[in-house]
């Protein structure tokens, strides 16, 4: 790691940041389709983000930042599981200009070294099927699909696919 990129806690002010990396990430993804995220509200976004870093919603969860010097390029939200001794990664977004660059390894890391400060032994996340470059992330970071599944409908409109994601986890 160099001392110009690096992982720290979000901190006020990085929910626009966090919200442009997440809209460019999932645009280019091309998992929701053009016409689902036209319909998604960054200022709805931006103060989601503002209050999950703010005034968390539980215990040890946390927002962590990738930052390339001053810029905030991805982003990780992780909230520990006590009663499973796990904890789950809710969102994990690099911005796709800034990609196999080593960011997400470095942010992968701090989740866990976050996860194991909680008393983590496992870290878990969802993964939609027909995301391939996630899949091969969290596949080589040692992840892998245990069972569970959970079909997500992104739109109320009858012509949307439903997304279907599995549940990835591995031993920290």
């Amino acid at each position: 790691m160099t001392a110009d990129r690096f992982v720290r806690p979000a901190t006020s002010g990085d929910e626009q940041a966090i919200t442009d990396v997440q809209l460019a990430a999932w645009t280019a993804a091309g998992l929701l389709g053009d016409d689902v995220i036209a319909l998604l509200d960054p200022q709805a976004m931006r103060e989601a983000w503002s209050a999950a870093i703010t005034a968390p919603p539980g215990p040890d969860y946390r927002v962590l930042v990738a930052c390339e010097g001053p810029r905030v390029v991805g982003f990780a939200s992780v909230v520990p599981q006590p009663e499973t001794s796990s904890g789950l990664v809710l969102a994990f977004e690099v911005a796709p200009t800034e990609q196999r660059s080593g960011h997400g390894s470095r942010l992968l890391a701090a989740v866990v070294d976050h996860l194991r400060a909680t008393g983590a032994t496992e870290v878990s996340t969802w993964i939609v099927h027909t995301d391939e470059a996630r899949t091969r992330f969290f596949s080589g970071a040692g992840l892998a699909p245990d069972g569970p599944q959970r079909h997500l409908t992104t739109s109320p409109a009858e012509d949307v696919p439903t997304l279907t994601e599995s549940h990835w986890s591995a031993t920290i």
